[in-house]
């Protein structure tokens, strides 16, 4: 994580990258230096690749524990794992620090608990095509492009096609579960970046993933019960735990210590077809040729929006004079 000093991410891309930690070196990651890219992005697809079957492992454990207990599990395990690796320290923390790790705490216990109602519901793959709208439009509007304008058109082509009109071909509460899952990711991405210039290496993400637990332990119980301590569910909800969500965040953290965050935003837009290929091979969840089509479009669009992010940044690093060039 940056430290409180650390410049404050300038695009929702760089506000998603929880960049820094232990062991980050001083330069940054678009610099020579940050040689060796086949490594971080490979690191990025594991953690992808991770989640998204991780979550197939989710849906499959919700007839046992339902989509509130499976959210309970996930997050108390990893919460256990993380305040154990990172032992974060409580003390000596501003009442608005404490403030901004509960709120990053509520958006990601919402992200999880919104996206796992959806995936009750829908395909896993249609759910995460829905729910990346959250992230895109943020990059849209951050950047207030023109051409960006085309890249939102396009999503919503895709969004469209996905609902095949109007919805009727998937569940209208799991589309709006995954939109509103969409809405919590983007808050997620402002408050990761806000926490983790407040906090050391990964603490502000072990006290939030923390909070996540708290807030949501009641609705497991609530819902699960007794079931939520049974060795089977314990176990697979372990496993979701570590799949959605220790092992993710790990590997992207690590990844982001060399790899630019636009690289990184571009390489998380491929998620929808990750998560309809886990949802396919884990679940049967067979997409139509439409629903492809769609999903392709949403991730085309996340795509060509964070290139003209990137675009726009090296014109401006070019017209800018560099060091003792200003009398040229």
């Amino acid at each position: 994580m940056t430290s409180p000093s650390a410049a404050t991410p300038s695009t929702p891309a760089a506000a998603a990258a929880p960049a820094g930690g232990p062991g980050a070196t001083s330069a940054p990651p678009d610099t020579p230096s940050g040689r060796g890219s086949l490594g971080p992005v490979g690191l990025v697809l594991a953690g992808g690749l991770s989640v998204q079957f991780g979550a197939a492992l989710a849906v499959s454990l919700m007839p046992r524990a339902g989509a509130l207990g499976v959210v309970t599990l996930r997050l108390a395990v990893a919460a256990v794992v993380m305040l154990l690796v990172c032992r974060p320290r409580l003390r000596g923390h501003s009442r608005a620090d404490w403030g901004t790790v509960v709120v990053f705490g509520i958006a990601m216990a919402g992200m999880n608990g919104l996206f796992y109602q959806a995936v009750d519901r829908i395909p896993l793959g249609p759910a995460v095509t829905l729910e990346v709208l959250g992230p895109l439009a943020l990059s849209v509007f951050a950047s207030r492009r023109a051409v960006n304008l085309v890249w939102a058109a396009l999503a919503l082509a895709g969004v469209f096609l996905l609902g095949g009109g109007g919805f009727e071909s998937l569940d209208p509460a799991g589309a709006a579960f995954a939109l509103a899952a969409g809405v919590m990711w983007a808050a997620y991405i402002v408050f990761s970046a806000r926490t983790g210039r407040r906090f050391p290496q990964a603490d502000g993400l072990a006290l939030a993933m923390a909070v996540g637990a708290v807030l949501f332990l009641p609705l497991g119980i609530a819902e699960s019960g007794g079931k939520l301590i049974e060795p089977s569910t314990l176990a697979l909800g372990a496993g979701v735990a570590l799949l959605s969500s220790v092992l993710p965040y790990t590997l992207e953290l690590l990844a982001l210590r060399r790899l630019p965050a636009p690289t990184f935003a571009i390489l998380m837009s491929l998620e929808p077809a990750i998560a309809a290929a886990a949802g396919f091979l884990i679940l049967d969840q067979a997409l139509s040729a439409t629903q492809s089509a769609a999903i392709a479009l949403v991730i085309a669009a996340s795509m060509g929006a964070v290139r003209s992010q990137v675009g726009r940044g090296s014109r401006a690093k070019r017209q800018v004079p560099g060091p003792g060039e200003e009398g040229r």
